[in-house]
């Protein structure tokens, strides 16, 4: 078994911007409206957030990827937000600064979607 696992964000334009300023290392605190952090754990519901939810909010989505020690996130619960393949992991806000000391090598962006463009990858 591998020593990381990958996770995906669905992301609007703020948050990216946000992870860009850290280098492409840590995701951003939470909003005092938002208790916890949850990364996805299968790309295809990052996309479906990233271009049904984001584009329509902002304009903009992206769906970012990155790798975390497999043994620090079995911390956390995975939750399923709908469908069997729908499985968010749930990171308390407080808790997003540890989270992000255990990401593995950098977050990067894999897939944009523009209103009235469709995907880039």
């Amino acid at each position: 078994m591998s020593e990381t696992m990958a996770l995906w964000r669905p992301t609007g334009p703020t948050e990216l911007d946000l992870v860009r300023a850290s280098g492409w290392k840590a995701w951003p605190p939470r909003l005092p409206d938002q208790p916890i952090f949850y990364p996805v754990l299968n790309e295809q519901y990052a996309i479906m957030i990233a271009r049904d939810w984001n584009v329509p909010a902002s304009g903009v989505g992206f769906v970012t990827r990155f790798e975390i020690d497999r043994g620090f996130a079995a911390r956390y619960p995975v939750r399923q937000a709908g469908g069997r393949d729908i499985l968010e992991l749930w990171v308390p806000a407080e808790e997003l600064e540890e989270f992000n000391r255990h990401i593995v090598g950098l977050i990067e962006v894999v897939h944009e979607f523009r209103a009235g463009s469709g995907a880039q990858a």
